[in-house]
């Protein structure tokens, strides 16, 4: 990490509405040139902290410091610095795209040539200055979602805060959203993205925030989430039938979160550190069964996101 001083402290945030206590207590800091993931089932809390970051809604309590500024007592000296791409994005159907833009370059105080200059550079880095004259009625999903990424973009801002953005694209929309996205990493923007789709969130973000309830219950690189109870998980395929592996497994206190993936392949968690204590395991295994083949296995973030949740509810 490039820079050691956070771009974005948050302490002790809570924010209630009614009787749900929708936001409890959740603090964590983001840096300079960091990406960062969201995660949690709906209800969790994540829009409505998203929505209190970038000043559209207030916390009960707490603080939210933009660089050394605190956001809550002074928004404006920080909304310059920030950008907002929604979840469900309605654009005025019958604006063209430049259109579009120019009215909230305009809104940001943008005038003559320099506002010029913004709309188009916006529009290039999207990949839509083709698009300039379509109205926005006549687009796709994917080019919908690309002029709401170049709204976000107006004024050149640092903290980038994404709700959803991968939400209904085709495969080939992802993958122009993925390249945006990691075009902004390398020009040094910090994102924090909220999304339930988790295979394209691991490759857009380097650490993840995983939510519960209104807490953050976990939060790390992915290779940090996954090792969590310094667990190994490994994959064992035996010549028999998976089911009298498992069922062994599970009688077992050094193996965790037992799962038959096939008839002859089952995945677990093995708990005790160090090669001599699973080289020990497998020789074990190999004894009571004709084991074919047996390797290390990388949790994905899904997988690691259902442990986090199931070790908290047990």
């Amino acid at each position: 990490m490039a820079d050691s001083t956070p771009i974005l402290r948050v302490s002790n945030l809570v924010r209630h509405f009614g009787a749900v206590r929708a936001v409890d207590g959740v603090s964590f800091e983001l840096y300079p040139g960091q990406s960062v993931g969201l995660i949690g089932a709906n209800g969790a809390g994540k829009t409505t902290i998203m929505r209190m970051l970038i000043t559209l809604d207030t916390p009960d309590s707490g603080e939210i410091n933009y660089r050394g500024t605190d956001a809550v007592a002074a928004p404006d000296r920080v909304r310059g610095e920030l950008g907002w791409m929604p979840d469900g994005f309605t654009p005025a159907p019958h604006t063209t795209v430049r259109e579009f833009i120019d009215f909230y370059a305009r809104a940001y105080g943008l005038a003559g040539k320099k506002r010029e200059e913004e709309v188009a550079r916006v529009l290039e880095f999207c990949h839509i200055t083709e698009l300039s004259d379509r109205r926005i009625n006549t687009l796709s999903k994917g080019q919908t979602q690309k002029i709401a990424l170049a709204r976000m973009l107006i004024g050149n801002p640092q903290l980038l805060v994404m709700d959803e953005p991968a939400a209904g694209l085709d495969p080939q929309a992802r993958i122009e959203l993925k390249q945006l996205v990691n075009d902004l990493r390398q020009q040094g923007k910090t994102l924090l993205i909220s999304s339930h789709i988790l295979t394209e969130l691991a490759e857009m973000c380097d650490s993840m925030i995983f939510m519960d309830r209104g807490k953050i219950i976990s939060q790390g690189t992915q290779a940090e989430l996954a090792r969590q109870k310094d667990a190994l998980y490994v994959q064992v395929r035996t010549a028999g039938p998976a089911a009298a592996l498992a069922a062994t497994l599970r009688a077992r206190d050094t193996w965790q979160d037992v799962q038959e993936q096939a008839e002859n392949t089952v995945c677990a968690a093995f708990t005790i550190n160090g090669d001599e204590a699973l080289a020990l395991e497998l020789r074990r295994l190999s004894a009571e069964f004709l084991i074919t083949d047996f390797h290390r296995r990388e949790l994905n973030l899904e997988e690691t996101f259902v442990n986090v949740l199931k070790q908290r509810h047990e």
